[in-house]
């Protein structure tokens, strides 16, 4: 789309939008391709990964047991549903990626502080998932070529030969897909989240048969008391919230090519309650088993798959590990900044062109250096995660209470003084003043040791405080209409 083209809006009139605002990635979506099972991929893209694996089975070796952990992340995963059927609301009915909805909020201008916030978080996240699916392809090709373990004797910025081999492998790889845009990055995802499950059925029966098809669901390998089980379980509640926290608060990029509402609840009713819940279940179980077989918690995925000593199988299930990191990555963590940078600088920065930004930050960055820093994880990316709670509870406010879903679609990119959405000089103070205060209770309660106890509740307790504040400062905002609707 150029530019100076109009948009149309559902009245039949025509807008010329500001060019400082829209390019064709911006502007309200014209193929509404994405279908139900599109979206149920998208979620096993992105919970099928190590990460997820290993936090569940964590969970295990913390106190509670199979069901315990089967209903606190159940309860999490409809949390989830619920707010990702919201902000897919948004995206399906006006069109637009999270930038452009962060534009109701906070206005045509002061929409790039969520945008690059978020953009922030993602870039850093891209680079540590490549890294750690370059560790898994590091594995398959010291299995399947001990030769290559001469590359690991000298390194370059932090990194062995092979280490850097496997690496920029994967760093192009997604490269390529991703610029091609989100129809490939559909494509991708279709594949990538079904692949995963091939791996974890069979070594769940490989496990299940090893331990006399006999794995206790109601036992762990570290009893706790009643009271730190209770907390345990809040805790989990809590730490799955602020995990898919991120691509909740996005999840309007993938919504907005939906064709209706009803597609969007249903492909998130089959990707989050249904198969996110029974994903982590089967890596509880699987790793259950490995107490029977093995007599320990193996909570690495890899790891079993190595106990199973068949050299291809090791290389297979790497194989599939790194695909799955590369989906989770893609979908979570190159979509959004892709989107978020486009925003700043509509009239020179495409989707692809923010991708391509995206990709070669999360390089220079060397991301193996982030990740092995614990302070660079927990407090720089930490704290900014914090934010992301406030972000949300603002947005969900402002959209459904405030305004009452009832938003012109044309104004967000209109930055014409008196503009709906201009506000003050394009950015809404109200929004501002709801967001400083409870980011930094978010912040605090997230980083500061003394807080240790409610830090898994810091991105609730930052979206709670966030709209009870929006709320108070615009409990006499509330209008029967906003503008001539989306």
């Amino acid at each position: 789309m150029s530019v100076a083209e109009p948009l149309h809006s559902q009245t039949g009139s025509t807008f010329t939008p500001d060019p400082r605002l829209v390019n064709e990635d911006l502007a309200p979506a014209r193929a509404r391709t994405w279908k139900v099972f599109d979206l149920f991929a998208l979620w096993m893209s992105d919970v099928h990964n190590l990460g997820n694996y290993t936090f569940a089975a964590g969970l295990l070796v913390l106190g509670l047991n199979a069901w315990q952990i089967f209903t606190a992340l159940l309860v999490g995963f409809v949390v989830i549903y619920a707010g990702c059927n919201a902000m897919g609301r948004i995206g399906q009915r006006h069109g637009v990626p999270f930038p452009v909805v962060s534009r109701i909020g906070f206005g045509v201008w002061g929409a790039n502080i969520p945008a690059l916030v978020r953009a922030v978080i993602a870039i850093m996240w891209y680079g540590i998932q490549t890294y750690l699916a370059s560790v898994a392809v590091n594995v398959m090709l010291l299995a399947a070529f001990p030769a290559t373990e001469s590359w690991t004797h000298h390194s370059f910025l932090g990194l062995d030969a092979l280490g850097w081999t496997s690496f920029l492998s994967l760093w192009l790889l997604q490269f390529l897909i991703i610029t091609q845009g989100m129809e490939s990055v559909r494509k991708f995802q279709d594949f990538c989240g079904p692949a995963i499950w091939v791996v974890m059925l069979a070594l769940a029966v490989w496990v299940w048969a090893k331990a006399g098809w006999t794995i206790s669901l109601t036992s762990t390998p570290h009893p706790v008391s009643t009271g730190e089980q209770f907390r345990q379980w809040f805790g989990a509640i809590g730490l799955i919230l602020a995990t898919y926290g991120t691509l909740m608060l996005n999840f309007c990029d993938f919504s907005r090519f939906a064709p209706d509402y009803k597609t969007v609840r249903r492909g998130n009713f089959w990707g989050l309650p249904v198969n996110s819940t029974a994903f982590v279940v089967l890596s509880v179980v699987v790793t259950a088993g490995s107490v029977e077989v093995f007599g320990e918690a193996i909570t690495d995925p890899a790891m079993l798959v190595a106990r199973i000593g068949n050299t291809w199988v090791l290389v297979f299930g790497a194989l599939t590990f790194a695909v799955a990191t590369m989906g989770v990555n893609i979908v979570a963590n190159f979509v959004s900044p892709a989107y978020d940078l486009a925003n700043v600088w509509p009239q020179k920065i495409t989707f692809k062109v923010g991708g391509a930004i995206s990709t070669v930050a999360a390089l220079v960055v060397t991301p193996w250096n982030l990740y092995s820093n614990p302070n660079v994880v927990n407090y720089f990316l930490g704290g900014l995660g914090a934010f992301l709670g406030p972000l949300f509870g603002i947005i969900m406010l402002d959209y459904f209470w405030v305004k009452k879903g009832r938003v012109d679609t044309q104004a967000l990119f209109d930055a014409t003084p008196g503009s709906p959405y201009y506000y003050r000089r394009g950015v809404n103070p109200k929004a501002l003043a709801a967001f400083v205060p409870s980011a930094a209770l978010a912040v605090i309660l997230a980083l500061v040791p003394y807080f240790d106890e409610v830090a898994a509740y810091s991105w609730f307790i930052g979206t709670a405080v966030a709209a009870g504040l929006y709320g108070l400062i615009c409990r006499s905002e509330r209008e029967p209409a906003v503008g001539a609707g989306g």
